[in-house]
């Protein structure tokens, strides 16, 4: 293994400069990682658009931040569905009209472990449609103003990507024949780590230096991912791991730093060091050759903009 970069404890928020004048975009924030990430960019004086769905969570989410960081805090929530298009482009829509500027995207959101194949309302199996094609239409809508503000965007992955087949099932996407929890997950995870390689890709081939893409994942941290959208035998299993689990808190490091952390080299996968890249201290560490598989991301690539209808303007 490789040294850390940051040195034996990782990279850690004391390395995050005074943040005022920022403008940080990040979905599900009401608990969890994507919760965390926003308490420490908000007390570092950024202003933070947060995505979620639910409303009222979103209210008592931001309640709970004045509560803690002050009244003055810059924080506003619109409403957006990331397993509805739809919801995705109208969100987009109000964020554009909302702020002049995006620092960094976070896309923190996700569901996990859905027991049973579930399709959504635009015809893709749950997760694909939510934590790939979701991000990929957020993203694109939003690049405009990323590239004007030389940001960055940041796309939570997982280790998952490294589980189940390994590839994208391009012959049944949906997972009609063979549908497991863990494989649909798994491939929407690699889906969306395998996008962001090829954005870097595209963006070097046309000399768009200035925004940059990363990846990250948050280890295994101790979040109501799993509760939320999980069968019970996942939850139990969960459960039984506690012990071997960090905080959401430093869960949300590798979003963080990539956020926010300059000089970052884009070629890295950023997450936990430690035992199976689960805990530990937060850095690159390595990532499997088929996650930058070339010829699977492209066509993946020319596939998301046939099936959203989104195209990116790089």
């Amino acid at each position: 293994m490789e040294a850390n970069q940051f040195g034996k404890n990782g990279w850690t928020p004391d390395r995050i400069g005074n943040l005022y004048g920022k403008v940080f975009v990040i979905t599900g924030t009401t608990s969890g990682t994507g919760f965390e990430a926003s308490k420490i960019l908000l007390s570092k004086g950024a202003k933070v658009v947060m995505l979620n769905r639910n409303l009222k969570k979103a209210e008592d989410t931001i309640r709970s931040l004045k509560q803690g960081l002050g009244n003055d805090i810059d924080v506003i929530n619109i409403q957006m569905d990331l397993s509805r298009q739809a919801s995705v482009k109208k969100a987009a829509e109000e964020v554009l009209q909302t702020t002049s500027q995006i620092d960094a995207l976070i896309c923190n959101a996700a569901i996990a472990q859905v027991p049973k194949q579930m399709i959504t309302e635009d015809g893709w199996e749950s997760q694909m449609g939510t934590n790939y094609y979701g991000n990929w239409t957020l993203q694109a809508l939003l690049f405009p103003i990323i590239e004007k503000s030389k940001g960055r965007i940041v796309t939570v992955g997982s280790m998952g990507y490294d589980m189940g087949i390994k590839t994208i099932k391009f012959d049944d996407l949906n997972w009609d024949n063979g549908y497991t929890p863990n494989n649909a997950y798994s491939q929407s995870k690699l889906a969306q780590i395998m996008s962001i390689y090829e954005l870097q890709d595209r963006l070097q081939e046309v000399g768009k230096t200035a925004v940059k893409a990363y990846a990250c994942h948050p280890g295994a941290s101790r979040t109501n991912l799993i509760s939320t959208s999980g069968s019970l035998m996942m939850r139990i299993m969960f459960y039984l791991m506690m012990p071997l689990t960090q905080s959401a808190e430093k869960g949300a490091y590798p979003q963080l730093m990539c956020a926010t952390e300059p000089n970052l080299d884009q070629s890295g996968f950023y997450g936990p060091t430690g035992r199976s890249n689960w805990v530990g201290p937060v850095g690159a560490h390595k990532i499997e050759p088929h996650a930058k598989d070339k010829e699977v991301a492209k066509r993946l690539w020319e596939l998301s903009e046939k099936e959203t209808g989104v195209k990116w303007n790089i």
